[in-house]
């Protein structure tokens, strides 16, 4: 057959739809809703890639995955293969593979995509990496000879995982500092586990620290011990990846009302503290019947779906601006429709409404319409004038964002920051003002996505391997000096 008639043959093969559980059973349950391809629909759905020349997907991978690479094995049938290309640059593929905004990366860059429907590249990529779990065959790959250079991590989160597993490839001696009682950072604490579920996340770690990376628990950097005090310990560099987590309100009245969350509290509870399985896990939440969430993100998204499985007879979206403004995935807003989700639309609260034991009873909002763009490109939500309304509700979730927690700034002299309190780098590198110190992902961007903070990690690991190996050169030229 000629190259024509394969590239045909494949144009016919539509693009496989995930299965998934069923709307009106998941919206009641913390199971993982979509449910991965059997190997028939992956085998299928990777013959569908053109195994371009020039794969313009991989230029859209932040992590820069062999995408035709892996593909291709697939197809083979060569499963385990596939998952061992995949950890040849990305250590998390499980994860990626499905919380990675593929379609605004990889896929978005897919040839396919340009007159149909793109590769579903992240869905291969779950599939593979869930295959070589479900096997046992998890290959841990020779490590480099110790190089007797020691960096420490301060953040278990994408970032940080990132570059431990890139550095300890490296053979240098790699060691986490994570503040929470478990590794994961937001992967843990932030995404549900009907979205990501905590179990692939242990899985990852386990697969890092097999690898030689050491976690160590329950230490907050810049409280148990500065980022002065662990080069002063031996370590040779410092990697920060603490990510941007304290908490952003709206600042109106009655934020100080009972049963108002941030987020952040929100989902840490029901998440990593296990909150949905009380009382066998003593994390006490408010099981809300008329739920609202105040954002149009991921977290959001995240948050309502969550409160929807906890019992919400109403869960809410509010947004001041339209769907099509929304930065939540389209995946994410499809599911939260079909689960009964309600969208309350260019509406924004402007002030909260208790009874007298300080509890949360209403929220006043206010109609808005689109203005001129504004920075960010979108058109400005303007306030309708003498359009309040009050909605019943008797829990809020405040998903408008998150700030960098200021502890490592303010205990590390000299580490620069700017006005929003993010760490300042030079460049891609991570390097930040103070010599043998980087930093990457949301400390250093704000709130973003997972695969962005996995190549901030993966350049910034590039980085500090050259700075120590320089390190050591100049250290041996002055020896023999």
């Amino acid at each position: 057959m000629t190259d024509k008639k394969k590239k045909a043959e494949k144009l016919k093969i539509p693009r496989q739809s995930m299965p998934e559980q069923d709307a009106k059973v998941r919206s009641r349950n913390f199971n993982e809703v979509p449910l991965g391809y059997t190997k028939e629909q992956a085998v299928l759905e990777a013959k569908r890639c053109l195994q371009c020349k020039k794969p313009t997907c991989v230029a859209g991978c932040p992590v820069d995955v062999d995408i035709p690479g892996f593909i291709k094995l697939i197809a083979e049938e060569d499963f385990i293969g596939a998952a061992h290309k995949l950890k040849e640059t990305n250590a998390l593929p499980a994860i990626c593979g499905r919380v990675c905004p593929q379609e605004d990366q990889c896929e978005k860059a897919c040839i396919l995509g340009k007159k149909g429907d793109s590769v579903a590249i992240g869905r291969l990529e779950r599939f593979a990496a869930d295959y070589e779990r479900k096997s046992g065959n998890i290959m841990v790959p020779e490590v480099a000879l110790p190089t007797g250079k020691k960096v420490a991590v301060v953040g278990a989160g994408p970032a940080g995982l990132t570059i431990a597993g890139d550095l300890v490839k490296l053979g240098h001696d790699v060691t986490v500092f994570e503040a929470l009682h478990k590794a994961g950072g937001v992967l843990i604490y932030g995404i549900p586990e009907f979205r990501l579920p905590k179990n692939i996340v242990d899985a990852e770690v386990d697969y890092l620290e097999k690898l030689g990376v050491k976690i160590v628990t329950n230490a907050v950097v810049g409280r148990v011990k500065t980022v002065d005090e662990l080069l002063d310990e031996g370590f040779d560099a410092v990697f920060l990846g603490v990510g941007a987590g304290a908490p952003v309100f709206m600042n109106i009245p009655g934020e100080n009302l009972s049963g108002i969350y941030s987020a952040n509290e929100y989902l840490t509870r029901s998440n990593l503290m296990k909150a949905y399985r009380f009382p066998e896990y003593d994390t006490p939440i408010i099981h809300g019947k008329n739920v609202a969430v105040i954002g149009g993100g991921n977290v959001a998204m995240d948050s309502v779906r969550t409160a929807l499985r906890l019992g919400a007879e109403n869960a809410y979206i509010v947004y001041r601006r339209t769907e099509v403004e929304m930065p939540a995935r389209i995946e994410e807003v499809h599911h939260a429709r079909d689960e009964g989700v309600q969208f309350k639309l260019l509406t924004n609260p402007v002030e909260y409404i208790g009874n007298e034991k300080g509890w949360v009873t209403g929220m006043k909002c206010i109609r808005m319409e689109l203005g001129e763009p504004d920075e960010s490109g979108r058109r400005r939500p303007v306030p309708i004038k003498d359009s309040e309304f009050v909605m019943d509700v008797d829990t809020v979730v405040v998903a408008v964002g998150t700030m960098s927690n200021p502890v490592i700034a303010a205990t590390t002299p000299g580490l620069e920051t700017n006005r929003w309190n993010y760490i300042v780098t030079k460049g891609e590198t991570g390097e930040t003002s103070r010599k043998g110190v980087y930093a990457g992902g949301d400390i250093v961007t704000g709130s973003a996505t997972v695969i962005l903070a996995m190549g901030a990690g993966r350049k910034a690991a590039r980085a500090i391997d050259e700075y120590l190996r320089n390190k050591e050169q100049g250290t041996r030229n002055k020896d023999q000096g």
